[in-house]
């Protein structure tokens, strides 16, 4: 099976540009699915956002997570995830207490070592689609820290380093 590998950890911690320096390699890298529902929302003045309807914003958030799955099974080689439906299920338990997507977890399988950004404060910035503090993106960071390990995923802290370098640690773990 070709691995489906999840790049996580804190907001603003350089995901995005790693990312799009993998697929600048020729790897198949699947933009975040949160981030792609707060732009759809915002041209159509929608309530499916976090500062207005956390759930709501989950939930189809995981909706569209789990159509990049399944249409990433088509997919020739490793396969990069910009966060995954791990990152989704673990906020929405968050928000909710709702435990209601978990079984999506025994289907959706990622590889299992996860590759985590973390807090970076010198690299961190809002953008049209990230609107809150780096305070509360460490605070996710530390939710996704506990949550992982208990879907059965390891997690490897990537170094504050170059994104070449970064690109470098993940790819040389794929051989």
């Amino acid at each position: 099976m070709k691995p489906f590998i999840i790049i996580s950890g804190c907001s603003g911690g350089g995901k995005s540009t790693l990312l799009s320096a993998l697929r600048s390699e020729g790897y198949t890298c699947i933009e975040e699915a949160g981030r792609r529902v707060v732009q759809r929302e915002n041209k159509v003045s929608g309530k499916a956002l976090p500062m207005i309807n956390m759930p709501l914003f989950l939930e189809r958030s995981i909706a569209l997570a789990t159509q990049d799955f399944e249409a990433a099974r088509s997919e020739k080689g490793p396969v990069f995830f910009d966060r995954g439906l791990v990152d989704l299920i673990i906020a929405y338990e968050h928000y909710t207490g709702s435990r209601k997507f978990h079984e999506k977890l025994l289907k959706a399988r990622y590889a299992p070592t996860v590759y985590f950004t973390p807090p970076w404060p010198e690299i961190y910035v809002k953008d049209p689609e990230r609107q809150h503090s780096l305070k509360d993106a460490i605070l996710e960071y530390k939710r996704l820290e506990v949550g992982y390990p208990k879907f059965g995923y390891k997690i490897h802290v990537l170094p504050k380093t170059s994104v070449e370098n970064r690109a470098k640690t993940i790819t040389k773990n794929l051989q």
